[in-house]
């Protein structure tokens, strides 16, 4: 069993009670043995980098009964830990692994997880821009890319929520024209800690009108002309 780190947030720590979070490690940590998910084992260091890491946005939005779209959610972080702590949530992952993808479905169907829609592809082919309340993304990309590939996607008045490490500031500032651009705008930063060590933060984006239909263009694009 894991242990609870208790200069944490209470409850956050109470959410990593449910057993869906031990079998979600099981799966993860034995399908890890044949396909590379992650190289997080330790039991504490995925509850508290992986799980609670992914959790702490619902002390920042309320989820209940809203879309969310999690661009290159790898292992399903953190879309499916926040589905397992608010299931009326709507989720849909896209990733562009073939072996992810293949995990989350039996990682779904093990946790008996209902809404949840998995796309083998990638994000800048998706058909569904300006429609989902929330996109989230951890450990994906430079802003000035990750905001492409995700802004397009949140609807007028939702969030792009990106996971960062602490030191985001430079890559944020670079992407500022492009979050303009894209039909965005920098609303807040919140930063939390997962150890005595460890400080993240989450960056929220407002979509403060569609994106036009020009946008995501294809990777290679971004990457060569970043906006």
């Amino acid at each position: 069993m894991f242990q609870v780190r208790t200069q944490l947030d209470e409850q956050c720590n109470r959410h990593l009670e449910d057993k869906k979070f031990e079998m979600y490690y099981h799966l993860l940590v034995k399908t890890n043995e044949t396909t590379n998910l992650t190289r997080i084992t330790d039991i504490d260091e995925v509850y508290y980098r992986h799980f609670y890491d992914s959790i702490i946005l619902t002390k920042y939005l309320d989820l209940k009964h809203k879309t969310i779209l999690d661009v290159g959610a790898g292992a399903g972080f953190p879309s499916l830990p926040l589905k397992i702590v608010e299931p009326s949530l709507q989720v849909t992952i896209v990733d562009s692994l073939g072996k992810r993808i293949s995990f989350l479905q039996d990682l779904v169907e093990a946790l008996e997880l209902t809404n949840v829609e998995l796309i083998h592809g990638r994000a800048e082919e998706l058909n569904t821009k300006n429609s989902y309340d929330f996109v989230v993304s951890r450990a994906v990309a430079r802003f000035q890319i990750l905001a492409e590939l995700t802004l397009p996607f949140v609807k007028p008045g939702g969030y792009l929520v990106a996971y960062k490490s602490i030191q985001y500031e430079e890559e944020l500032a670079e992407a500022k024209n492009g979050i303009a651009v894209l039909g965005g705008e920098i609303e807040r930063v919140e930063s939390y800690s997962v150890s005595n060590e460890e400080t993240h933060v989450l960056i929220f984006i407002k979509k403060i009108k569609p994106t036009s239909p020009n946008y995501p263009r294809n990777f290679g694009r971004m990457k060569k002309q970043p906006l």
